[in-house]
């Protein structure tokens, strides 16, 4: 396991996180909504260098399925560490830091959504206790982030998963 430490990021990351991990309106989006208070971008540093990320998504589901469902239950988002540091556990960390700051926020679940050929994530998400809705999977539409500053919607369709974090803590 690599250590790392794990914080919410602030505007002064900003060059940091788009020379480590690119994305940069991404990452411009994200921090106006953390700083609007809609939600938390957590970030994973190896000493100054950012290695990861995952979003807390604190507003209403933007899917109507997940409104109607999961009323009131935040959204773990955009999960990404970096291909060198891949399979040190870092994913697991920024994991266990966001449902930690879930629970602290006082949140009792939470939900995230996972590509139906993203077979390694499910098999992360399920190793840490999540499970999937008993709904069909929920399509949406996910952003791609292009080399070039290009945003493209791309419509996806995705698994759901549910996790409660009064059981994860009493373990």
């Amino acid at each position: 396991m690599r250590h790392v430490r794990i914080r919410a990021a602030c505007q002064t990351d900003l060059p940091s996180l788009v020379g480590a991990l690119g994305q940069e309106p991404y990452f411009v989006t994200q921090l106006a909504r953390q700083r609007a208070g809609h939600g938390v971008l957590l970030v994973a540093w190896q000493a100054f260098t950012p290695v990861g990320d995952v979003y807390l998504w604190l507003d209403s589901a933007e899917e109507p399925e997940l409104r109607d469902r999961l009323p009131g239950v935040p959204l773990l988002t955009h999960l990404e560490v970096t291909p060198e540091q891949r399979n040190h556990r870092i994913g697991t960390q920024l994991m266990d830091a966001a449902e930690a700051r879930l629970r602290d926020l006082g949140h009792s679940r939470v939900a995230l959504g996972v590509d139906l050929d993203n077979h390694r994530a499910r098999s992360l998400y399920r190793r840490l206790g999540y499970r999937e809705w008993p709904h069909p999977p929920v399509p949406t539409t996910r952003q791609v982030y292009r080399a070039d500053g290009r945003v493209e919607q791309v419509a996806d369709v995705c698994h759901i998963l549910v996790k409660d974090l009064r059981e994860a803590q009493a373990r």
